[in-house]
């Protein structure tokens, strides 16, 4: 070390964290937009099934409405946190992450059907009609939240 030198300068410049990809950003925030929208929209309905089985099914259909609203829920926000956690990944990772992601979502969910199917106090119809219903709205919702935010589909790269 010389004379000029102090004990903060000698040290080797601390190694600079790797830019973050600039698709990461309007990714999130279109995944904060779909989520929001999906919470937003896709209860309601969910609530409509619950109390329309419940009259029709009574306990039987409250419960199995209540489950079909639960699974269906947690299978699309599933997707949306994977979509949050991708954002600034490598492309080829982000297609792993989807792919690998909506097959174990499918997975479990047919894992999830088949435990249940000998459940006799869950009403099948219900909840599978409140399933339906609850991951087609979702999507519908998370579609027009897409097409609300204006976020650019390609971003070109600033050199």
């Amino acid at each position: 070390m010389s004379d000029t030198e102090t004990p903060e300068t000698s040290q080797a410049p601390a190694q600079a964290t790797a830019p973050e990809n600039p698709h990461a950003a309007p990714v999130r925030q279109l995944a904060r937009s779909m989520t929001r929208a999906s919470l937003l929209f896709t209860p309601p309905f969910i609530l409509v099934c619950i109390v329309l089985f419940t009259v029709l099914n009574g306990l039987h259909g409250f419960l199995g409405a209540l489950v079909g609203g639960v699974l269906a829920m947690v299978a699309s926000l599933s997707t949306l946190g994977m979509m949050k956690v991708s954002a600034g990944q490598d492309p080829s990772l982000v297609m792993l992450i989807a792919l690998g992601g909506y097959a174990a979502k499918v997975i479990l969910l047919f894992l999830a059907l088949t435990l249940l199917k000998g459940v006799t106090v869950l009403h099948p119809l219900s909840l599978g009609i409140t399933m339906i219903v609850a991951i087609l709205v979702a999507a519908a919702v998370e579609f027009a939240a897409f097409r609300k935010a204006r976020i650019p589909t390609i971003i070109p790269a600033s050199n």
